[in-house]
C-alpha cells in the first residue's frame, strides 16, 4: 500500500508540473526546485543537476531519476507519465478539435505571451544555474569559453560538452594529485 501511495504521488507531482509549465525542461527548473526541492525535499539542486546531464528531454530526465529514487524503475515510470501525460492530452485535443491552429489569431496573441514568459524563466534559470555553479575563477572561463564557442564559432554542443567534462575531469585529477603532494618535487 506504500508502494501505491508512493507511486501516485509521483504521477500527480509530475502531472501538475508537466500541465502548468510551457517552453521546454530549463523553464521548468523553478517549478522543479520548488516544488522537489523545497516542498517534497525528495532530491537536492545537485541531483537535479545531474539528471540534467543525461541525454534527452530535461523535464522527462528529471522525472525518470526523482521517481526511480523514489520508488524504483516503476517509479521511474509513474514519474515519467505523470510528466508527459498533460502534453500528450493537450496536443491530443489541439489535433483533434482545432485545425489549423496556428492560424488563429488570438492563439498567435497567446503564444506571443507565452512566449515572453518563456523568455523569462529561461534567463531565470540561466542566472540561478550560473549563480550556483560558478563559483570560481576557472568556472566562469569555462562558461565563456563555451558559450563562445557555441554562439561565435558554431561549435556543436555536444563536443563542447564532452570537451568541458574532459577538461573538468582533467582538472580535478591534475588538483588531486597536486593536493595529495604527489605532484610536488621534493
Amino acid at each position: 500500500m506504500a508502494l501505491f501511495k508512493e507511486l501516485v504521488d509521483l504521477f500527480i507531482t509530475f502531472f501538475k508540473i508537466g500541465i502548468v509549465t510551457f517552453g521546454g525542461g530549463l523553464t521548468m527548473l523553478p517549478l522543479l526546485e520548488r516544488v522537489l526541492i523545497n516542498e517534497k525535499n525528495w532530491v537536492s539542486m545537485d541531483e537535479i543537476l545531474i539528471a540534467q546531464t543525461t541525454p534527452g528531454i530535461i523535464a522527462v530526465n528529471v522525472a525518470t531519476f526523482v521517481g526511480h529514487k523514489r520508488a524504483g524503475t516503476i517509479g521511474g515510470i509513474f514519474a515519467t507519465l505523470g510528466m508527459i501525460t498533460p502534453s500528450v492530452i493537450i496536443i491530443t485535443i489541439i489535433a483533434k478539435f482545432i485545425s489549423n491552429f496556428e492560424q488563429i489569431s488570438w492563439v498567435q496573441k497567446a503564444m506571443k505571451g507565452i512566449n515572453a514568459a518563456v523568455a523569462a524563466l529561461l534567463t531565470y534559470a540561466v542566472f540561478n544555474l550560473c549563480k550556483k555553479n560558478l563559483k570560481s575563477l576557472w568556472s566562469v572561463l569555462q562558461f565563456f569559453a563555451s558559450f563562445a564557442s557555441i554562439y561565435f564559432f558554431h561549435a556543436h554542443t555536444v563536443l563542447v560538452v564532452l570537451s568541458a567534462a574532459f577538461i573538468g575531469a582533467v582538472s580535478f585529477a591534475v588538483s588531486k594529485k597536486f593536493n595529495s603532494g604527489e605532484g610536488i618535487q621534493k
